[in-house]
């Protein structure tokens, strides 16, 4: 049987996989059992990165027993969620098992720095964006559409009746401050928050706005965020590195953690934030279960008004001069964050178009931004189309074919045989799936295959 995606009643696929999650059917079907399938480790009762989809089948129970720890909390990002609203349920029929990714990048700034208005042009959230501190205390979450124009030529081709975009995750973060490592502003909160993401994207202040406190300079911004950040930082890896140096007398194992934690130590003593320390990717390996806020992928977004446009050319320059002098190989994306908010708002793509044409911004920066923080995160896609239905699926760099069929439906990876696969544009000079197949032009593909970003494809697997 041919799968090139599954039509699922109630809620979509890519809902229903928010974060990572599975969803399993019993044998019967009373509950759902809901799973980390692609976690990072936790600690506690919270259970770090999930702010998500609770699908429970239609008036049946919850199963607990399959998330570890009772203490758990599943809420809906379909609503903007706050600690003071109730979490809530959406019914769904049960529809086999299902996977999915979607990776979070959170929003990180100075106070008023543009966060909560770019968090609600990159989801059309109703973050309040106010010109005092705090405004934003706890994080929003939302999702963002991550634009493609593969998926909307080949919908044109296959004469689609349903396109659904690729998305990633946003957590707009509570605005930090000077002395936040030492509990100052939101403090651990703040810090806390930063944990739960995969990828961090700075928002630094280059407008002049007299109601606004603080630095206008992008680069004080920058000062602060990574100071801060790298504080905090040190006092974890200090805290671990001489725990695992006692415990090295009688555990012999803990070399390469001890030399990974004694890089970072001494980065981050010298301010250096790890992102930028240029560790060598064994000693990031050995790092990566302590969550050190440094030790993730980081964009820069400079925010400059709408009397500064002219200026993003130089500021980006500047910024980008700064954070890349160690080789760190950050982008840097300027922008005015109010003018996208503003062109967000706009249903009517020509009109949007035109707004931004009108500024001279072309098709805008944020759509820049969220292919960038896409990337950033490690995600690609690949295509299925169809009359029916033309879609993007996220995958993880590096996957295999067995793996990406398994995005869809796991009975597909379960059941995998093999996978028809053409580059999308390839396919779009061809005309249609049809003709590739007709002309051999359609790769056969096993289980050893990875998946490239671009691949158009059918999945053939066993009953």
């Amino acid at each position: 049987m041919l799968a090139s995606g599954i039509a699922t009643k109630g809620l979509p696929l890519e809902l229903a996989g928010g974060m990572g999650i599975g969803i399993d059917r019993e044998e019967t079907p009373e509950h759902i059992n809901v799973r980390r399938a692609h976690g990072r480790q936790h600690s506690g009762d919270h259970w770090i990165g999930l702010h998500s989809q609770l699908a429970v089948h239609a008036g049946h129970g919850f199963d607990r027993s399959a998330t570890g720890s009772a203490g758990h909390q599943l809420h809906s990002w379909l609503t903007q969620w706050r600690p003071d609203t109730e979490r809530t349920a959406t019914r769904v029929s049960a529809a086999g098992s299902l996977t999915c990714v979607m990776e979070r990048f959170g929003l990180v700034g100075l106070p008023n720095a543009g966060k909560s208005s770019l968090y609600n042009a990159l989801t059309g959230g109703g973050a309040l964006a106010a010109p005092y501190p705090f405004a934003t205390k706890d994080p929003n979450i939302g999702v963002a559409k991550v634009p493609d124009t593969r998926v909307d030529q080949l919908a044109v081709m296959s004469k689609t009746k349903t396109l659904v975009h690729a998305s990633v995750q946003v957590v707009d973060i509570g605005g930090l401050v000077e002395g936040a490592s030492k509990g100052e502003g939101l403090g651990n909160k703040f810090l806390a928050n930063i944990r739960e993401v995969d990828a961090i994207v700075f928002v630094l202040r280059a407008f002049v706005d007299g109601d606004v406190t603080g630095p206008d300079d992008p680069l004080e911004h920058l000062r602060i965020v990574e100071i801060e950040l790298a504080l905090a930082d040190l006092e974890t890896v200090e805290k671990r590195l001489n725990q695992a140096i006692r415990a090295s007398k009688l555990d012999k194992g803990l070399g390469d953690e001890i030399a990974a934690l004694q890089a970072a130590n001494d980065a981050l003593s010298e301010g250096r934030p790890l992102y930028r320390a240029n560790l060598k990717a064994e000693f990031q390996e050995q790092l990566a279960p302590h969550f050190l806020l440094t030790n993730r992928p980081v964009l820069v977004v400079v925010n400059v008004g709408e009397n500064e446009l002219d200026t993003i050319p130089a500021v980006e320059a500047r910024v980008r001069a700064e954070l890349n002098d160690a080789g760190a190989n950050v982008e840097v994306i300027g922008m005015c964050v109010q003018l996208e908010a503003e062109a967000a708002t706009i249903v009517d793509p020509a009109e949007r178009a035109e707004m931004l044409e009108g500024f001279g911004l072309g098709e805008g920066a944020l759509f820049r931004m969220v292919r960038s923080a896409y990337h950033l995160l490690g995600l690609r896609t690949f295509l299925t189309t169809g009359e029916k239905e033309t879609r993007a699926w996220t995958f993880r760099a590096g996957s295999k074919a067995p793996e990406c069929a398994g995005r869809i439906h796991t009975d597909l990876q379960r059941r995998f045989i093999r996978a028809e696969v053409i580059q999308w544009d390839e396919l779009i000079a061809l005309g249609s799936w049809k003709q590739a197949r007709e002309m051999g032009k359609l790769r056969v593909e096993g289980k050893e295959y990875e998946f490239v970003d671009g691949d158009v494809t059918e999945f053939l697997h066993g009953a």
